[in-house]
């Protein structure tokens, strides 16, 4: 983005009562952060959520300050960095089931958005065995190439935090306050190597003090970056519970460590495995549960892969079965101009178009066979940037060819 665009686009982002929602309505009713600014009261109240705040703060551009205190930031800190929806590495498991937050603090390894992720999440007060657990299961997890996702609370989130950090997966701490401070304060060395070997992330403005309302946002971001939230020690009260509320009504998977019947810390534990939530006792039961996925994923590749070559080896004629395919589709194409030289030239490049559409639907299709798979498998599998992936998946979706199941993972109907 330009700077003159992303100054506009922070302006808006950061405007009070302008949430992820507001944000998403004017973007999209007027192309761009820079042209909302341009806009009319009447104009602009029917795309605002709390219309009689937000709109004083757009015009009397509130968020000035903030902007400016962002951007001297991102400048003066090394290893830092502002993301925004229109970064392509943004995450896109982000706008799986809740809206996405226009803007993204970041400190330390950004590209651990791009892995495996599951969510460790429980109390504050956690027994040392529950610490154990917790530091066990992320150490584990992470040396499987499982990035781990936590609140960087204490107790569990951030026994969970130092379990994984000197794996190679390392660890993503989730923050309720703005990323310039820590909290809380006895994590403040954690924070300092987790800057170094992991990643801190916040949506929230520089500054913002560790006020209750932010922790349930904190947590929709958990829950939708994790492939699974995994419940360690939670009473039936913990807002772990909420996270992984928050995970099973996005379609991801929920899991819960189940513990002594005479443990309170326990009880939210157990609340979760009556109402469904996988229940596993070491970090292998998780890691057998998506083993058993990618294992029947690798097998239907294998199948696929010997059809593909069969085909090109009894097509020795030419470079490729892909390479007949367009061939054919010119030879057709001439045929047609030749006919008819009134032809536009513009419904070519939609037929053609059209036909890689086409081949892109059923390339994705045969490698989903009718099993439930993730789009991060669909992705190494095809081998295709994981925008392109949802893109068909969603229009999929949209012709009833496929399904949302747990997970995350789609399955195929038709």
């Amino acid at each position: 983005m330009q700077q003159d665009n992303i100054y506009y686009y922070l302006l808006l982002a950061f405007t009070p009562y302008i949430g992820p929602i507001s944000f998403a309505s004017l973007t999209q009713r007027f192309g761009n952060a820079k042209e909302v600014f341009k806009a009319s009261s009447d104009e602009l109240r029917p795309c605002l959520e709390r219309p009689d705040q937000a709109l004083d703060a757009l015009l009397k551009k509130e968020a000035t300050k903030t902007v400016e205190e962002s951007l001297t930031w991102f400048e003066k800190n090394e290893n830092c960095r502002l993301m925004t929806l229109l970064d392509e590495d943004y995450p896109l498991v982000l706008a799986e089931g809740i809206a996405p937050p226009p803007v993204l603090f970041l400190r330390g390894k950004s590209e651990l958005l791009q892995q495996k992720m599951i969510a460790i999440v429980g109390s504050r007060h956690a027994t040392v065995q529950g610490t154990k657990i917790a530091t066990s299961f992320a150490k584990d997890l992470a040396s499987q190439s499982w990035t781990v996702v936590s609140g960087f609370a204490d107790g569990i989130d951030s026994a969970a935090h130092r379990g994984a950090l000197n794996e190679t997966a390392s660890t993503i701490a989730i923050l309720g306050t703005g990323i310039d401070r820590v909290y809380p304060a006895k994590n403040r060395d954690l924070a300092h190597e987790m800057a170094q070997k992991g990643l801190l992330l916040s949506e929230f403005p520089l500054g913002t003090a560790p006020l209750a309302v932010n922790f349930p946002r904190r947590n929709r971001l958990i829950a939708a970056l994790g492939r699974a939230t995994v419940v360690i020690e939670a009473t039936e009260k913990s807002g772990s519970l909420i996270t992984a509320r928050l995970a099973g009504e996005m379609g991801r998977d929920v899991m819960a460590v189940p513990g002594s019947i005479l443990n309170l810390q326990a009880s939210g534990c157990h609340k979760l495995i009556r109402d469904g939530a996988i229940l596993v006792t070491c970090a292998q039961d998780i890691l057998s549960e998506y083993e058993k996925i990618n294992s029947k994923q690798i097998q239907k590749k294998t199948f696929r892969q010997t059809q593909i070559n069969t085909i090109a080896t009894d097509d020795s004629k030419n470079k490729s079965f892909r390479q007949t395919s367009i061939d054919t589709d010119a030879n057709d194409l001439s045929s047609t101009v030749q006919s008819s030289e009134q032809t536009p030239h513009h419904e070519t490049l939609d037929l053609n178009q059209q036909k890689q559409e086409d081949a892109h639907r059923t390339a994705l299709l045969s490698a989903m066979g009718f099993d439930a798979i993730h789009p991060d498998d669909l992705a190494q599998q095809l081998l295709w940037h994981p925008a392109d992936i949802y893109a068909t998946l969603l229009d999929l979706e949209l012709d009833g060819m496929i399904m949302t199941t747990s997970g995350g993972r789609y399955q195929r109907i038709r």
